[in-house]
């Protein structure tokens, strides 16, 4: 490829990742009813009518950064589950606990953005993204499933009850969480206990 043409390439995927950053923190900041495209190209810095040359629409970029950021929390979550081979799966669950509250408080803007905003898609935007949100409901699925089987866990404990709530407690830490009401680290502690004690024999 010509010296010219790479770099003409190489402009615009900058450019364009620059306009999906932007998005994410507009996202995170205003929701989906409240970013517009005017928000997202002055984050960006760029003319507004420059966002049309990557993008179809404003749906079409905050559909870029949903799909994202939902991808991004899958491969981290999966990434610190590979590291803990030989681990109960109780050990894993914590594990999975703090890597998705790790990477949605500190990490990763696109995965927050994502998470905070999902309900407020329109549905067909939502139903494009089933198929992610299956792959990582599955993922914690199959180590609940294996700890009940292994006996890990309380009898009493209902594993399907557990994980959603368990989920819907992490996925809602963003709407919450400032560090100036307590640092990561503690957070990501009270929530192992809590997971820990509600389900340990």
């Amino acid at each position: 490829m010509p010296p010219a043409v790479q770099s003409a390439t190489e402009r615009g995927a900058r450019t364009r990742a620059r306009i999906l950053d932007a998005t994410a923190k507009v996202l995170n900041a205003n929701g989906y009813a409240g970013t517009r495209l005017s928000d997202i190209a002055s984050v960006a810095q760029l003319q507004t009518p420059a966002i049309y040359y990557y993008f179809p629409s404003r749906d079409d970029v905050i559909e870029a950064v949903v799909a994202a950021g939902h991808q991004s929390v899958i491969d981290h979550v999966a990434g610190a589950l590979a590291k803990m081979s030989g681990a109960s799966n109780l050990d894993k669950i914590l594990a999975a606990v703090e890597a998705h509250l790790t990477f949605v408080l500190t990490e990763s803007e696109y995965a927050s953005a994502s998470i905070r905003n999902l309900g407020h898609l329109p549905a067909e935007m939502r139903t494009r993204q089933v198929s992610r949100r299956r792959t990582y409901g599955q993922m914690w699925k199959d180590l609940f499933e294996a700890g009940q089987q292994a006996g890990e866990f309380d009898a009493d404990v209902d594993i399907a009850d557990a994980r959603m709530l368990i989920i819907g407690a992490l996925n809602w830490a963003p709407e919450w969480w400032d560090p100036g009401r307590g640092s990561l680290e503690k957070i990501v502690s009270e929530a192992k206990r809590f997971v820990r004690r509600g389900l340990a024999v």
